[in-house]
């Protein structure tokens, strides 16, 4: 019996391991395609500038043995004429090159029985094809790991020019250096593109998962699932998770399920979830953000004094026939709860006020205490590649809880003039320190063209195309052209 329960206990840890995503990213067949253009321009710019070994060989002419070497090997034109790019359902990507061609120059040695010569080299490679698969897939510590699944090489045609050299070497070397030079192509190719696959996973095990947003808080990006990978798109499902700067102890709630729209319009897909928000809320909290002391500097729309309350709590003008200035200390009391809904996003904030006058010795004298609840607006917006969110005061609600004066005829106006110094001085902070932003994911060195978000009941999706971005600030506009 204890033996027909494994499977189902196996079953059952396995579906509590597979954690829910906080974020999505999905990349389409258009995104891989305008990927693919990048890709073959970066590679052709990266093989014409690169440096190649000598070599040596020995063949036999007449009973003659020849030694010779190749050196100062370099790639003078390089040509893709047919590319393609495809989604390979289960494992990766397929990436192939038809009708590649060409031309390389060397310098030539050789040597016999009494006889050296030396020159130039023309090699012309044309009709060459590639094909190869990269596997995607996640490794232990969540990040993206690309490994070379297969890869087949056919090359149609070597020819060999000599410049320089005696008549019979002209001959000899033509003939016999085009077998060796496809011989040596076709051998190592396939692994020298496996070696730079293996450069490239190594530098993806670098990448840091938790990205800093500001001083106070950092994105987690790490994998919480292999890349699902099928015929139109890939898809990536990311922890999403928000901490505060050096306390990664997970929220006390999970991510919910969700799901990004079956459409392909768009290069790329970004799914931020209410989890995502609602983790940067608690950061927030933690780290003290929604925590503010409005002092009369601050409040520079307001003469920020005693006499203010005059108007509407006369009991406090008694205790301060002279006007002092006024602290409020404003304080969260539980993490802002947010919700994403169809027709917007929204931030209630519950918290506590402390009202102090700061006398003429710089002491502070104790007026009032009262909670606080303010509903507010969320308004997000995509600017540089980050997820900026701003706040605009709906609603406040206030409640005495002590004061040195009985003034509670007079709470609604206390009311007015709190909301009044929250959307004043208050909000605008906050919308100061959000105004830094949430870095998206997004690829190297690319910028989100004509971002689109749509808000749905517990998630929104940002669609975009990207625009590549080459080192040294130019931009490769090839978006475009597709």
């Amino acid at each position: 019996m204890l033996k027909m329960c494994y499977p189902f206990l196996l079953c059952l840890l396995s579906l509590q391991l597979e954690a829910n995503p906080g974020l999505k990213v999905r990349i389409t067949q258009k995104g891989l395609d305008y990927g693919r253009r990048i890709g073959m321009e970066l590679l052709k710019q990266a093989v014409l500038k690169e440096t190649f070994p000598s070599w040596s060989g020995q063949e036999s002419f007449s009973f003659v043995k020849v030694n010779y070497r190749i050196s100062g090997l370099r790639i003078n034109t390089l040509d893709f004429p047919e590319t393609s790019a495809s989604f390979i359902p289960g494992t990766g990507i397929s990436l192939s090159v038809a009708r590649a061609s060409a031309t390389i120059s060397a310098d030539w040695r050789m040597k016999a029985w009494l006889l050296r010569d030396q020159g130039g080299i023309t090699v012309s490679i044309s009709g060459l094809f590639i094909a190869v698969v990269f596997e995607v897939s996640r490794d232990t510590t969540g990040r993206l790991s690309v490994l070379l699944h297969n890869c087949q090489l056919i090359i149609n045609s070597v020819k060999v020019k000599l410049n320089g050299g005696s008549s019979w070497v002209y001959s000899f070397l033509s003939h016999y250096l085009e077998k060796p030079i496809q011989t040596k192509l076709d051998k190592n190719l396939c692994l020298n593109i496996k070696y730079k696959i293996q450069m490239m996973d190594a530098q993806l095990r670098k990448l840091k998962v938790l990205s800093p947003i500001d001083a106070f808080a950092q994105i987690d990006y790490a994998l919480v699932s292999p890349p699902a990978v099928f015929k139109s798109h890939v898809n990536l499902d990311l922890k999403g998770t928000v901490y505060p700067v050096g306390n990664h102890t997970d929220p006390p709630f999970v991510p919910a399920p969700f799901a990004l729209p079956n459409q392909d319009d768009s290069m790329l897909y970004l799914g931020v979830s209410n989890y995502f928000l609602k983790s940067a809320s608690l950061a927030y909290y933690r780290a003290g953000l929604f925590n503010i002391t409005i002092s009369q500097e601050l409040a520079t729309s307001f003469n920020l004094t005693t006499s203010i309350f005059n108007d509407f709590v006369p009991e406090i003008g008694l205790y301060h026939v002279t006007a002092h200035p006024v602290l409020l200390k404003l304080m969260a009391t539980s993490p802002p709860a947010v919700s994403l809904q169809a027709d917007g996003c929204s931030l209630h904030i519950t918290g506590c006020v402390d009202v102090f006058a700061v006398l003429p010795n710089s002491t502070i004298q104790y007026l009032f205490t009262g909670n606080l609840t303010a509903s507010t607006r969320a308004n997000l917006t995509v600017t540089k590649q980050k997820l900026i969110i701003s706040l605009l005061l709906k609603r406040l609600r206030f409640s005495l809880l002590h004061s040195i004066a009985g003034f509670s005829e007079q709470v609604s106006q206390v009311e007015n003039f709190l909301s009044y110094a929250l959307q004043s001085v208050v909000i605008p902070v906050i919308n100061g320190k959000l105004g830094q932003g949430f870095p998206l994911p997004n690829l190297a060195r690319t910028v989100l063209i004509r971002p689109v978000m749509k808000m749905n009941q517990g998630h929104l999706v940002i669609s975009t195309d990207v625009l590549y971005k080459q080192k040294g600030g130019g931009d490769e506009d090839l978006h475009s052209h597709s």
